[in-house]
């Protein structure tokens, strides 16, 4: 039998959503909608719910808008029937409803992170175990201490035992063999990197190897490398070398392809700095297009740095974009529809209001609150005297009745920035909420579960509403 839910919105939005939930034609559920007796949706909290719903009648479970804030869980045992949150946007509840059983597995991914510092030999021990610390949070397993051509590293033993006393492990790469030998006796877990000439080190130290081609060039010699690290049943990493667009970065993904041909199972080594670093270019991007190489190649090894500001967040999004593909390839699918956070600039479905629907929405304002929305044809802002639309704020301040009311006027000016951005950029635009920006931007914790605390809205005559309703 179809389950019956039960939708609980508010005034303004009551409209909208008989149109969607008609519109969607369920068959595997019937419905009824009930508006609690406010105008937005948004203000609604499970506290008010539970003082204003009286019966649930014969629903077998509660959909609440995805903005509302309290403990949905005590609502729901208070009620004796599963409530839940449905998304923020009502015009997303067909794609809520149409998504698979179980949402896309992002916890498990086959690639291991390596995060380079790469001024190490000019950071202290402190500021160096600040830095392991944000790339251990940011999803690295291991901390890479780039050291400096002709620049001394007097506490690399130091630096090494500090990370190792705090949970990390540790790779070292240098061009030295004397600080090789030094990073392998005090603990490093890996050194970057040995060649077919210099493989006498890994017979110093316990430390695993990443083994290169020398000249970068020249597969072969890796190869022989590798050869000799089976011979003496070591454990190594092998790396083609990743070379930057226009100095052999084609050559270089061929070398990547006859590797893992030749050696389809040998744990190796992609170091993705002369992507990220040397192309000005969004990274997230080019991470994920590099990851989709890595997973199609089962490499199991990623170097990658944050030096270039551009590159800030290269650690975030290698660590979500090895989530991604590693679940698109046990999917069989291309790497979409799984999640939104590697999309930073643009959006998927920026403007899920037409603008008739938005003049609808308008029409039914009794009150003086300015509402804002982002429509393909631009920004709006409403309240009961009216609707107006533009492109550029600046166009908008002269028809709102701000002039004696700074601190509400300073509200508007940030939000309808907010908004000029989302419609410039095609992006999902929320008043009162900041803009989404992927995992480029670290968002601030929150728990639906608790109560928010009061937005920015500041007082006087024409208070913000929050919404949309």
């Amino acid at each position: 039998m179809a389950e019956h839910i039960l939708f609980l919105t508010g005034r303004l939005a009551q409209a909208s959503l008989h149109q969607v939930l008609e519109d969607m034609q369920p068959l595997e559920f019937s419905y009824e909608i009930r508006q609690m007796g406010v105008s937005v949706a948004a203000l609604m909290t499970t506290d008010m719910i539970q003082r204003r719903l009286k019966d649930t009648g014969p629903a077998s479970r509660i959909l609440l808008p995805g903005r509302c804030r309290g403990d949905i869980q005590a609502l729901a045992q208070r009620l004796g029937i599963p409530v839940e949150r449905g998304p923020d946007e009502l015009k997303d509840l067909p794609a809520y409803f149409g998504r698979q059983a179980l949402p896309v597995d992002l916890s498990r991914y086959d690639v291991q992170i390596f995060a380079e510092i790469t001024d190490a030999p000019h950071q202290d021990v402190d500021a160096i175990l600040a830095r392991a610390r944000a790339y251990r949070e940011d999803g690295a397993e291991v901390i890479d201490l780039g050291c400096l051509p002709d620049t001394p590293f007097p506490h690399l033993e130091e630096a090494i035992s500090a990370l190792k006393d705090t949970g990390h492990r540790v790779s070292v790469d240098s061009m030295r063999n004397e600080e090789l030998l030094r990073a392998g006796r005090a603990g490093a877990d890996y050194l970057l990197s040995l060649h077919e000439d210099s493989l006498w080190v890994a017979d110093e130290v316990d430390a695993i190897p990443i083994l290169i081609p020398s000249p970068p060039s020249e597969l072969e010699s890796l190869l022989r490398a590798v050869q000799t690290m089976e011979r003496r049943d070591r454990p190594y990493i092998a790396d083609a070398i990743l070379d930057p667009i226009h100095t052999g970065f084609m050559d270089s993904l061929a070398r990547y392809h006859t590797l893992r041909r030749q050696l389809p199972q040998a744990p190796v080594m992609m170091g993705v700095g002369n992507l990220t670093e040397l192309t000005h270019a969004d990274t997230a991007g080019i991470n994920t297009l590099l990851m989709g190489i890595i997973s199609e190649l089962r490499i199991t090894h990623l170097l990658t740095t944050q030096v270039s500001p551009h590159c800030r967040a290269a650690v975030r999004e290698a660590d979500l974009a090895r989530r991604i593909l590693f679940a698109a390839r046990q999917q069989q699918a291309p790497p979409r529809h799984m999640d939104e956070g590697l999309m930073a600039l643009h959006e998927r479905r920026p403007f899920p209001y037409e603008l008739e629907e938005i003049r609808a929405l308008a029409r039914a304002v009794r009150d003086p609150s300015y509402r804002i929305q982002v429509s393909e044809q631009g920004i709006h802002i409403y309240n009961r005297e009216g609707l107006h639309t533009a492109t550029d704020p600046f166009d908008l301040y002269p028809v709102l009745d701000l002039a004696d009311d700074p601190g509400h006027a300073f509200y508007l000016g940030v939000e309808l920035a907010r908004a000029q951005i989302a419609w410039q950029l095609g992006k999902r635009y929320d008043q009162d909420e900041p803009l989404r920006w992927g995992c480029a931007v670290r968002p601030e914790p929150e728990d639906p579960d608790r109560h928010k605390a009061p937005g920015p809205t500041l007082g006087g005559r024409h208070k913000a509403q929050k919404g949309p309703p």
